[in-house]
C-alpha cells in the first residue's frame, strides 16, 4: 500500500496534475457549504482540497486499506463503499467527482445512475480519466510498444471509458455536457513506475525507457479527458 500511495503522491504532485484537479473543482461550481462526494478517492487528497474550499467533502473508496491510509493523512469524512451504493441520501449532494474511476468499473452506467440519485436538481458531475488505448510512448521498438500498450489496456475493465464519458452522461439523463482534453507530456523519470506496469516483465523494452529517462530522451504523452454535466431537473430518479 505504501508503494502505491508513494506513486500516487508523486503523480498528484506534478504541476499538470495539480492544475487538472483544480480545473475539476472549478467545474463543480460553487461548493462552499455544499456536499460534494469524491468517488474512488484513494488517498483522499481531493477530499482534503475540496474541504479547504469550504465544501462538505465526502470521500468514498472500495478499498478499506486505502481509506485507512487516507484517514491517517487527512481530517475528512471517508467511507468504504461502492460507486454503485453511495452512503448518501437521494438528492443530498451538490457535486459528484470521479477521477480515474469509471474505467475500473464493470458497469459504468450503473455507477452514473447512482450518481444521478445522490445529486440534487441542478447538481454537477465531473469525470476525469485517460483512455487506456491512447497512450503515446516513443521507443526504438514501436511494434512491441503497440503490443504492450494494447495488452495493458486489455487488463482494464472498460479501457475506453474516458472517450465514452459524454455519451454515458447523456444516457444517464445528465444535460449540458462539456468536454475538455488535456495532454500530459512526460520527459523525465516520473512515469517510470507506470512504464514498468506497461512493460509487464518485458525487461529489454523497459531498460530502453530507463535509459531514455537517464539521458533526457524519454517521451510519453497521455491525453486526459475532463467531462462535466448537470443533473437535469427533468430526469427521474431511479431506485437502487
Amino acid at each position: 500500500m505504501s508503494t502505491l500511495l508513494n506513486m500516487l503522491d508523486a503523480l498528484d504532485s506534478l504541476p499538470g496534475s495539480v492544475e487538472l484537479r483544480a480545473r475539476s473543482y472549478e467545474l463543480l461550481g460553487p461548493v462552499e457549504g455544499r456536499t460534494v462526494v469524491d468517488v474512488g478517492c484513494g488517498g483522499g487528497r481531493a477530499v482534503h482540497e475540496l474541504g479547504a474550499r469550504g465544501a462538505r467533502a465526502i470521500g468514498v473508496d472500495l478499498d478499506p486499506d486505502m481509506i485507512a491510509a487516507a484517514r491517517t493523512r487527512w481530517d475528512a469524512e471517508l467511507h468504504v463503499a461502492s460507486a454503485y451504493e453511495l452512503p448518501l441520501g437521494t438528492g443530498e449532494a451538490h457535486g459528484y467527482r470521479a477521477d480515474k474511476v469509471l474505467h475500473a468499473l464493470d458497469d459504468p452506467p450503473r455507477a452514473l445512475r447512482e450518481a444521478r440519485r445522490v445529486l440534487g436538481d441542478g447538481g454537477r458531475i465531473v469525470l476525469l480519466g485517460q483512455d487506456w488505448d491512447v497512450i503515446v510512448i516513443d521507443s526504438d521498438d514501436p511494434e512491441t510498444t503497440r503490443r504492450l500498450v494494447r495488452a495493458k489496456a486489455d487488463t482494464i475493465a472498460v479501457p475506453q471509458a474516458a472517450r465514452k464519458y459524454r455519451n454515458l452522461l447523456l444516457d444517464a439523463g445528465f444535460t449540458d455536457p462539456t468536454v475538455e482534453v488535456y495532454t500530459g507530456v512526460f520527459t523525465d523519470d516520473s512515469m517510470l513506475p507506470m512504464l514498468a506496469m506497461i512493460a509487464a516483465g518485458h525487461e529489454e523494452w523497459l531498460a530502453e525507457q530507463v535509459e531514455r529517462a537517464r539521458t533526457g530522451r524519454l517521451f510519453m504523452a497521455v491525453p486526459m479527458f475532463l467531462v462535466a454535466a448537470r443533473r437535469s431537473r427533468r430526469a427521474p430518479v431511479e431506485p437502487r
